[in-house]
C-alpha cells in the first residue's frame, strides 16, 4: 500500500486494494449497512502518461477505452454485479445545482450522454445507481440517510462551499424522500487542506461575510496571513454547513488526507494544474 501523508494522528479513511487498484472508504458510511462508498486514488487502472493510472474523466483527453476500463474496475470493487450503465455522473461547473437522479438516468456520463449541464450534486433513492462526482482538490461530500434509504453526493469547491451545496442537497432529500437531517451520516472526502489552500482577500471576505469571522475562527477554518492572503479550510466550513443544516456533529467524518500533500497518490490541480486526470467519489445505495 502507498504510504499516505495524513493530517490526523489516527486514520479516518480506510485504505483498501482490489485488483491492483487502491481506493479509500469511510468506515462510518460503511457502518450504516445501506451503502457502498469509494474515493479513488491514482494507483491502479489502465490510464497512462499524465492521466496515470486511474483517471475517471472522459473530458480531459484520455483514451476513452482506458477511462471505461477504470470504471469497470470500480464497478467490480463496488460489487453487487454493477455495470457501466449503473453510473450517473455530474456535469460540474462549480454551481450549487443538485439533480434528483431516477432510474431513467442510469449510465449518464459514462455510457450515455448527459442532457443536463451545470450539475454539481446528485441525490437518489434508487438502489444500485452509483452516484459519481469528479475531484482534483475540491472536496466531495457524501450524504447517507439510512432511515429513508436515500443518498446524496456533491462536488463542493470553494464556490459550492460558499453556496452551501451540501445544505441544498439535504433540503432536496427532505423534499423528495422525507429525510430528517438528524438521521444523515455525512463525510467530507480527500481534497486540499487548510495548510495548502491559500486564497486572496476577495475570496476570504466572501466567506467572512457569509459565515462571520468569529464562526470561521472558532471552527479553525481561516487563517489571516496578512498582505491580503488567507489560508482557507473548506473541510471545517463544510462541517459547519452540515451542522447548521441539522446533521449531528457525531455523524460527520472529515477526511484526514490532503490531495495537495499527496500528488503522487491523488490528482491535485494545485500541483499538476491541467496536466492530470480526475479522481472520483462514488456512492451507491445497496440493493
Amino acid at each position: 500500500m502507498y504510504e499516505i501523508k495524513r493530517k490526523a494522528t489516527e486514520p479516518v479513511l480506510i485504505q483498501k486494494k482490489s485488483m491492483g487498484m487502491e481506493y479509500l472508504t469511510f468506515p462510518g458510511l460503511s457502518a450504516t449497512g445501506v451503502v457502498s462508498n469509494v474515493f479513488s486514488t491514482r494507483i491502479g487502472g489502465v490510464s497512462t502518461g499524465k492521466y496515470a493510472q486511474a483517471n475517471f474523466s472522459h473530458t480531459r483527453g484520455d483514451d476513452p477505452e482506458h477511462v471505461d476500463e477504470n470504471y469497470r474496475m470500480i464497478s467490480d470493487i463496488m460489487g453487487h454485479g454493477h455495470k457501466l450503465d449503473d453510473f450517473v455522473c455530474t456535469f460540474q461547473t462549480h454551481t450549487t445545482n443538485v439533480r434528483v437522479v431516477t432510474e431513467e438516468d442510469r449510465g449518464k456520463g459514462v455510457c450515455r450522454d448527459r442532457e443536463y449541464v451545470d450539475v454539481d450534486g446528485l441525490v437518489t433513492n434508487v438502489p444500485g445507481i452509483i452516484l459519481s462526482t469528479f475531484h482534483a482538490d475540491c472536496p466531495p461530500v457524501y450524504l447517507v440517510d439510512p432511515v429513508k434509504k436515500a443518498i446524496g453526493l456533491c462536488h463542493s469547491g470553494w464556490k459550492g462551499t460558499l453556496g452551501e451545496i451540501s445544505k441544498e442537497a439535504i433540503s432536496i432529500m427532505f423534499r423528495e424522500y422525507g429525510t430528517d437531517p438528524a438521521d444523515i451520516h455525512a463525510a467530507v472526502g480527500p481534497s486540499v487542506c487548510i495548510d495548502c489552500y491559500e486564497v486572496s482577500s476577495d475570496v476570504a471576505e466572501r466567506f467572512i461575510d457569509k459565515f462571520g469571522i468569529d464562526e470561521l475562527m472558532e471552527n479553525e477554518a481561516i487563517i489571516d496571513k496578512g498582505n491580503g492572503k488567507y489560508q482557507l479550510g473548506l473541510w471545517n466550513i463544510i462541517r459547519l454547513s452540515l451542522v447548521n443544516a441539522g446533521v449531528k456533529a457525531s455523524n460527520i467524518e472529515i477526511t484526514d488526507i490532503c490531495t495537495c500533500c499527496n500528488p503522487d497518490y491523488l490528482f491535485s490541480h494545485r500541483v499538476q494544474h491541467e496536466e492530470r486526470g480526475n479522481l472520483a467519489a462514488f456512492l451507491c445505495l445497496n440493493e
